[in-house]
């Protein structure tokens, strides 16, 4: 996508760049001074968030949660994508890789919004953020209510055991992924107030990331004990399936005896020619069967 420009006022221009290309990258470090280093962070899909000043330049490297669902979540990357944020004096660029919430959002509140007095690239990239914690904000809720959905299911369905701890390690590894962005962009964040800002509006944007860092917290700390609860579940079914085999054996383990007992080939056994010994031995299995029943259910077993 080419250059565009969302926003052009008094004392302020926006410049947006999309996907951008080698011949962009040389456009920006060329009319507008852009170390390179900091324009091949832009490329870099799995940069960390960071804030770095090269001259006049004021660069903000931040990432945003993402909706696309990812099979493999290995790196940040899976849950998010970046936003390079350049403030040059009275310019702000904003270079991305994919199409991002938080630039489509500023451009329609700068172009709704008649109640802005003044707006600065400084005012535009704190919009641009606050949209970006926004986000993050909007995921957890999401992961908190798949969470909910997953413990309904353990407690009270009668679900696949394995579909269900995929689920939750999957959720987990969301989780802590968003909760490591979160925690990196920290940072960046803190490095706000070195722009032309109101304390306030600083106030503000620090509050909403520490607003969101605490929910992830919480949440990982939720899906562990939901992981613990699960697994402990999963052993309590699977003692009460060895509790049933173990009392058939304690009724079979003493009438085993006496069949095999009576079903050795000695030629001298007294029993063995009793006119009524086959009734006799099967009345003792039954009275030996019937006492362990009794005795299982006043040990309550």
């Amino acid at each position: 996508m080419p250059i565009e420009t969302l926003y052009s006022g008094s004392g302020c221009e926006w410049v947006d760049v999309e996907a951008p290309t080698a011949e962009d990258m040389k456009f920006l470090h060329e009319k507008y001074e852009i170390n390179n280093l900091l324009l091949e962070d832009t490329l870099d899909p799995n940069h960390l968030p960071k804030y770095e000043e090269d001259g006049n330049v004021k660069f903000f490297l931040l990432r945003e949660s993402t909706e696309l669902e990812r099979k493999n979540l290995n790196t940040i990357s899976d849950i998010s994508t970046k936003i390079g944020i350049f403030l040059v004096g009275d310019t702000i660029i904003t270079v991305h890789r994919m199409k991002a919430k938080s630039i489509t959002e500023t451009k329609k509140q700068l172009s709704e919004d008649t109640n802005l007095t003044s707006v600065s690239p400084e005012k535009v990239a704190l919009m641009i953020t606050i949209i970006i914690m926004k986000s993050f904000d909007d995921e957890s809720i999401s992961l908190f209510e798949t969470m909910d959905n997953i413990e309904n299911e353990i407690f009270l369905k009668n679900t696949n055991h394995t579909t269900q701890i995929r689920r939750l390690y999957k959720l987990k590894r969301k989780s802590g992924l968003n909760s490591r962005v979160l925690t990196i962009s920290n940072d960046p964040i803190e490095k706000f107030r070195l722009l032309k800002l109101q304390d306030s509006e600083v106030v503000d944007l620090k509050d909403k990331h520490r607003d969101v860092v605490a929910d992830f917290e919480h949440l990982n700390i939720q899906i562990t004990n939901l992981i613990s609860m699960f697994l402990a579940l999963s052993d309590q079914k699977a003692n009460q399936v060895m509790k049933v085999l173990a009392i058939y054996s304690v009724y079979f383990l003493p009438i085993t005896f006496i069949a095999g007992l009576y079903g050795m080939n000695f030629d001298n056994m007294p029993e063995l020619h009793t006119k009524h010994g086959y009734f006799y031995t099967l009345g003792l299995m039954a009275v030996i069967v019937i006492c362990t029943f009794i005795y299982a259910r006043r040990k309550q077993w």
